[in-house]
């Protein structure tokens, strides 16, 4: 009966609005209306789709999930869990802003994920299957775990050994692997820099604020030499100079200094597309994990903005 209910109903309205030719327009009308609707409850279609919330709720647990199991699985590789390795994960949700019910899967993940007998395959299975097989999102993960394993600047030989397996299981080379790495490594003292000058540049300012207006021009003046003598002793150990940031720009870019300009565009493009928000989105990212996404597209811009004004 309930299949057949658009046909039904149809054709009476039909008969009573234009008699015989009424209700044949009205059973075509209603047979139309009850075929789409069996599609939507037969499989052919899934109706879950139109429950956007309820749907991004399940993608966003199954990638977090996977993210900070791996994670956890990680931080075990070496046998124990440091303080400093929980503030990283904490760091990440704080960064990614989960709260709730989000976060609390992401705490319990990170728990899951120290125990020797993590399924990690089976997990990794779970989150391609969640975003069909999609290479970019899953590049964003990969590129998310390697930061924030890589947050206290060095992998040991078995954090290393779980990411390649990790990185292969998600369709990345082992020199993919690498090469992103580095990318990262460059990314993080190309990031630093710039937190350090607008940090000093910020505290020079409140500095200058504090004094009399009569004496406006000479605190500035003191601020002034006081961030640059600073800024000079901050970088002194390890020295950090303008050919290395360069170097870092095109490691970040994945060109080599000599590329010519339609190389180094080429490259660019390339890279900003993959991180590009409305497009990981509508492929499966949770929008929490885009706060990632984004700092990854404005060391890309900063990067290639800086190799533009070096070559004038």
């Amino acid at each position: 009966m309930q299949g057949h209910i658009g046909k039904i109903l149809g054709t009476v309205f039909g008969a009573m609005v234009g008699k015989i030719p009424g209700a044949f327009v009205g059973f075509l009308i209603g047979w139309y209306f009850d075929n789409a609707l069996n599609k939507d409850f037969s499989g052919g279609m899934n109706f879950s789709q139109f429950f956007s919330d309820k749907s991004e709720l399940t993608s966003s647990t199954i990638f977090f999930h996977s993210l900070f199991g791996c994670l956890g699985h990680i931080a075990k590789a070496d046998g124990t869990v440091t303080q400093s390795e929980i503030a990283i994960a904490t760091r990440l949700m704080d960064d990614m802003k989960l709260s709730g019910a989000v976060r609390k899967e992401a705490q319990n993940a990170f728990r899951e994920g120290k125990d020797p007998h993590f399924p990690l395959e089976e997990q990794l299975n779970d989150l391609i299957k969640d975003v069909q097989n999609r290479s970019d999102v899953l590049n964003v993960f990969l590129e998310i775990l390697i930061e924030a394993t890589f947050a206290d600047g060095e992998l040991s030989l078995n954090e290393m050994n779980l990411l390649t397996k990790i990185a292969a299981q998600l369709g990345f080379s082992a020199k993919e692997l690498n090469t992103k790495i580095k990318q990262c490594e460059a990314e993080m003292r190309f990031r630093q820099r710039k937190q350090a000058f607008e940090q000093a540049k910020a505290e020079a300012q409140k500095r200058a604020r504090q004094k009399q207006e009569d004496f406006r021009r000479y605190a500035e003046d003191r601020a002034r030499k006081a961030y640059e003598h600073s800024h000079r002793q901050s970088h002194q150990a390890p020295q950090y100079n303008s050919q290395q940031r360069l170097a870092d720009a095109y490691q970040i870019l994945d060109v080599p200094a000599n590329a010519d300009e339609k190389t180094l565009k080429k490259a660019y493009k390339r890279a900003m597309n993959a991180h590009h928000p409305d497009k990981l989105v509508g492929k499966g990212l949770p929008e929490a994990a885009l706060e990632k996404a984004k700092a990854k597209a404005q060391d890309i811009q900063a990067a290639y903005e800086l190799i533009k004004k070096e070559r004038g």
